[in-house]
Parts: C-alpha cells; structure tokens; sequence
C-alpha cells in the first residue's frame, strides 16, 4: 500500500526533508497497522527533523512521535480492523517511523484505545502535550495539591504543553498564573484560563538569593535553567514542581534549602515510557474531568506539504498553541 510521509535525509553530514512516497511494507515489524487521521507537531519532532542524534539515531526516518487513526489490519485479537486509536511517546517518531506519514505500524502495547468522550482530531490537541500536562496534573493531586492550596505557575505558557497545562488546570479548578515572552499572547493565554499573565523577566532567577519570597502552590516548568530554579525557590512549603521542559537550558544550579526548609518537591515528567495502566487512566481523565473546554483555542490544522515550515517556526521559538496535521 503506497503512502505519504515527510522523510528525513542525512547526506554529507547535512540533513534535508522531503515529502516522498513510501510503501507499506517498508515501515517496521509490527503487531497493528494504523492509517493516520491526526498527527502534531512537538518539540522533540523538530529536533529530530533538524537531524538531532541524541533523539534519532539513524536516517532517513520519519518523524511524528503522536499520531491518532484507524487500526488497518491487526495480527493481535486485541485490536481489530476499523478500531479508533491513538498511540504517543514509546519510540514512535525517534527511531521508529512516525505520524508524519499516513501509515504507521507499531507493537500493540504501544496503542490506547481512544478513548469515549474524545474525538480523533482532540486525542490530537491534547497528544503528548496533553499527556505531559495530565501526567503533571496527576503528580500533584498525587501530593496532595489540590485547587484550595494556592496559585500555580506554568512557563513557557503559550507552547504546546504550557497552553493546553493551562487550560487543563482551569479545568480542574485550579487559579493558573502564566509566564510568557510573548506579551501579545495575554488575550491567548487569559481565553485558555490564566487568571494573571506575567513576563519571562520576572520568572528569571537573578538573585542568586538560596530562598526566594513564597508565591506558588505549585509549578509546571517548560523553560528549565534559571527559570526552574526560580519556580523551586519561590513555591511554598510542601508545594510541587513538574519539570516538563528545556527549551531555554537543560543545566540547573540551585541549593538544597527549599527542599530542606520548605519540603518542595520537584518531580520529572517523562511521557514516553509510561506504562500502559497509568497511560489509559490519565487518557480517561483527558477525555473526562480534565478534559479542557477551549479545545478549539488551542490548535490550528495544517497539511503535511504545511509541515516543513512549521517546524522551522517552531525551532525558532515563534510557535503557540499546537499544530495539528490533517490527513
């Protein structure tokens, strides 16, 4: 079965994409064949596309680590032909081919069954995104971190996982305080459910003080760098921090004080590799309780011919919202 996929190519040391067609039979081993409807646009997609090695190690490979269809053919009972479903993170889209093509075949633990509640195209919004920020989400009310206990700051707000974090959470009930750069984005962001909209400036952590004065209940940090050590030395006692993010800096140079004075938690979000159990709870709850009622705020549809030039703004740092590739 013949297919479109946006391919990448390593040629003298340098790396160009190009929309090809492909053949069925060339993607990898695999227990279920998926036709792609919906596919987005993420951070580790663009660095992958950019040719990164730490995130794909071979190439020509196809990119797309979220991708949303109908199961085609199944060698497993499990799933069958004309099943809705969704599949994120595992090794989809890093050293597997992705949803930047309109077929993928992949183990069938890797598949959620989508979900009652929730569209094809909204599994897509929220995609690892979603699932980044459900994940957070789940830490804190883990931690007991509940809407009553205070404000909650996320950076790096109008990015994919920072805007749908924040809608999720206004959701949820929580009073969601977002840092941004881009200050014409406010209306944005205050549509999404942020109560108050402050700079990247004031995030930043030029005081080099080892505490700083008690302002979040909690934190959902996409930036890392002087920014995570701004949310951990500003949150409250017993408060929570995600670190769900690098876009500025992966380094971080803090002081053991907010941990030992204030019991600050700061917690890891990794979203591939989650098992399947915690995976299909945290799906209901996006499809359900979380799931966040300005959906359609959030995202724009593009075409794959599209898809090249969105990557480009989106390692440029211009991107807001989610990008979402229609099939």
């Amino acid at each position: 079965m013949k297919f479109k996929a946006l391919r990448i190519f390593e040629e003298h040391g340098k790396f160009n994409r190009k929309i090809i067609e492909r053949s069925t039979d060339h993607l990898p081993e695999g227990d279920v064949l998926i036709q792609v409807k919906y596919s987005s646009l993420n951070y580790k997609d663009a660095l992958s596309a950019r040719g990164h090695k730490g995130i794909t190690r071979q190439y020509p490979h196809t990119p797309g680590i979220d991708a949303a269809g109908i199961v085609a053919n199944a060698k497993v009972k499990k799933f069958k032909e004309g099943d809705k479903v969704l599949v994120t993170g595992y090794d989809l889209g890093m050293n597997t081919d992705g949803g930047f093509g309109e077929y993928i075949r992949v183990p069938a633990e890797w598949i959620v069954p989508l979900p009652n509640n929730l569209s094809l195209l909204e599994s897509m919004i929220l995609g690892t995104a979603g699932f980044t920020a459900g994940i957070a989400l789940f830490e804190f009310q883990r931690r007991d971190l509940f809407p009553e206990k205070g404000k909650i700051m996320v950076s790096g707000a109008t990015g994919g996982v920072g805007s749908v974090a924040i809608a999720m959470l206004a959701k949820a009930g929580y009073n969601v305080t977002a840092s941004t750069g881009k200050q014409d984005k406010k209306d944005f962001l205050q549509s999404l459910g942020a109560k108050e909209i402050i700079t990247r400036e004031d995030v930043a952590d030029v005081i080099k003080k080892p505490l700083l004065e008690r302002k979040w209940a909690g934190a959902i940090d996409n930036v890392g760098g002087a920014t995570l050590n701004y949310c951990i030395k500003s949150t409250d006692f017993g408060g929570t921090v995600a670190c769900v993010g690098l876009v500025a800096s992966d380094k971080l140079e803090t002081t053991v004080y907010p941990f030992l004075l204030r019991g600050v938690g700061l917690v890891g979000i990794d979203s591939a590799d989650r098992p399947q159990a915690l995976r299909k709870q945290i799906w209901q709850k996006l499809a359900t309780e979380w799931k966040p009622q300005v959906l359609d705020k959030i995202y724009r549809t593009i075409s794959l011919d599209d898809l090249s030039d969105e990557i480009e703004i989106m390692l440029a740092g211009k991107q807001t919202g989610r990008v979402i590739i229609k099939y």
